[in-house]
């Protein structure tokens, strides 16, 4: 997981450039849980700023983390001045801080899970809010998902990232929705979904693949032969089924 976690500096300027950012409603429904002004924000796993650039036009002091120099280096290119950038793992943060939020965008799976709540909840002020939430890049049209897994499949069997702790797909409470339901430093866990549709051409949509790990840690020969016959299988344009999944959990007093 951790050479799969710092895979990404390779690819800073593409994730930059391909992967989506995150809309308002977002931070709307991030606000609205918090029942109140948030001032102060730690983001784990920052990577290029596309989260940190939504939570800081809401006003939020953020505190940006990333252990990867590369996305790092990407994310002061676009900083505004409430926000600070540190070059940490989760694991290395100190505690002797704690924020109103503490959020993570795509990259809370990268965490160590050993300890990971315990670490979470000193980070968190009481009756603080974690939230975690990420866009898994689907093709919306079913037949044309099933060609290009079809078209991959002699190189990679399967390009996402499967649930740290193996709940599946069709439960109700996805990861880490299941986990904060069984920690004893949070409460009022909620799992929310903003539906998000995206048009781009076939040619994006393969720049997006090729910042998801599972396509990091290909043989580049590997990678170029699925990218090309992806292409192939492609129509000029794509839809992406882009929704976001969240969850939201409260610290206990």
């Amino acid at each position: 997981m951790v050479a799969r976690a710092l895979s990404f500096g390779t690819v800073a300027e593409a994730y930059e450039r391909f992967r989506p950012g995150y809309p308002v409603e977002l931070l709307e429904l991030v606000t609205a849980y918090a029942r109140g002004p948030i001032r102060t924000a730690l983001e784990i796993g920052a990577g290029t700023g596309k989260a940190t650039r939504l939570f800081a036009q809401g006003g939020i002091a953020v505190t940006a983390t990333e252990p990867d120099a590369a996305m790092l280096a990407e994310l002061r290119k676009h900083l505004t001045a409430n926000v600070t950038t540190v070059q940490a793992a989760f694991e290395d943060l100190p505690l002797d801080t704690s924020y109103e939020l503490v959020y993570s965008a795509a990259a809370l799976h990268w965490t160590n899970p050993e300890g990971r709540w315990e670490r979470m909840a000193k980070l968190v002020r009481p009756g603080g809010v974690f939230t975690s939430f990420g866009v898994p890049i689907q093709l919306a049209d079913p037949a044309l998902k099933e060609a290009v897994r079809a078209a991959r499949a002699p190189y990679l069997d399967d390009d996402g990232v499967p649930s740290p702790d193996g709940t599946p797909a069709d439960r109700p409470m996805q990861w880490p929705g299941t986990e904060l339901q069984q920690s004893e430093w949070f409460t009022d866990v909620q799992q929310a979904v903003i539906e998000r549709r995206l048009a781009m051409s076939a040619h994006d949509y393969i720049g997006q693949l090729s910042t998801v790990s599972a396509y990091v840690m290909l043989p580049p020969a590997d990678r170029a032969e699925v990218f090309r016959r992806t292409l192939q299988t492609l129509p000029e344009t794509v839809e992406i089924d882009a929704q976001i999944t969240a969850h939201l959990a409260r610290r206990h007093h």
